[in-house]
């Protein structure tokens, strides 16, 4: 049965996932993580999805991880099935083959900002507080806050997250490319959509290889984005058709050097 507290719906060509557990502020649990990833799929499966929004169920965007949940973990389990798991179902939704759209209805701590920046792109309404607080609590942020977060806003900013607990408003976080844009309360949902379809009227292919392009030149995923790119053109030519058809038919393989 699946889990409801992420779910997906489809409007055309646009995808919404939401992170439902308003009750605690959508703090992940593992089965939480574990309907993130397959979400993902299910997204990643729908040949006509353009575009994909992220958003919270309630006033919090979320909260990270839930503390009960990893707690009481013995320091392998925690290494292991919470820490590694969590950081490859976050690259799971950082590599999707779609554009992302992070709509911040509320606070974005800890993993919750973590999620945030595994979109493309993040709006946020104007009352939303951004921060990694992990350090507060004895531990590090470990599903991508000191990698691709330094990857994509710069060393010093998340310093002064990790180290000096700073946290910034969602205009803060705008001034300091954190985020995108900073709309009215409640008015989140309406911009990303706005905002989602402008990209779903763009070539989808295009917005495909651009965003593999992207990740390749700013050293995030770079060997798979460079392996796909390479991937998509080989698929196009003759010569591959032809080697196929040779193995099929058990016999060498007359290429032409067909593109």
């Amino acid at each position: 049965m699946a889990d409801e507290r992420i779910r997906i719906d489809f409007d055309g060509p646009i995808a919404i996932m939401t992170v439902a557990r308003p009750e605690k502020l959508n703090a992940f649990d593992i089965g939480m993580l574990k309907a993130l990833d397959a979400a993902c799929d299910t997204a990643e499966a729908k040949r006509d999805v353009r575009v994909l929004i992220l958003t919270g169920e309630g006033k919090a965007f979320s909260a990270g991880g839930d503390i009960k949940a990893w707690g009481g973990m013995e320091p392998v389990a925690f290494g292991h099935d919470w820490v590694r798991f969590g950081h490859r179902v976050f690259e799971r939704l950082a590599t999707l083959r779609m554009p992302v759209i992070a709509a911040l209805n509320g606070h974005a701590l800890g993993g919750g900002l973590e999620l945030a920046a595994a979109a493309d792109i993040r709006l946020a309404e104007k009352q939303v507080k951004i921060g990694l607080p992990e350090t507060s609590l004895g531990m590090v942020p470990g599903w991508s806050g000191t990698q691709r977060l330094v990857a994509r806003f710069g060393a010093q900013i998340v310093r002064r997250m990790v180290l000096g607990g700073e946290m910034f408003s969602a205009a803060e976080a705008k001034a300091e490319g954190l985020i995108d844009a900073v709309v009215e309360t409640g008015a989140v949902m309406q911009a990303a959509r706005d905002y989602a379809a402008r990209v779903a009227g763009r070539g989808p292919a295009a917005l495909e290889i651009s965003k593999l392009m992207i990740a390749s030149a700013s050293g995030e995923d770079k060997g798979a984005a460079v392996e796909a790119l390479g991937s998509i053109l080989v698929a196009k030519t003759g010569d591959l058709k032809e080697g196929v058809a040779a193995f099929s038919e058990k016999r060498e393989a007359r290429f032409k050097g067909e593109w």
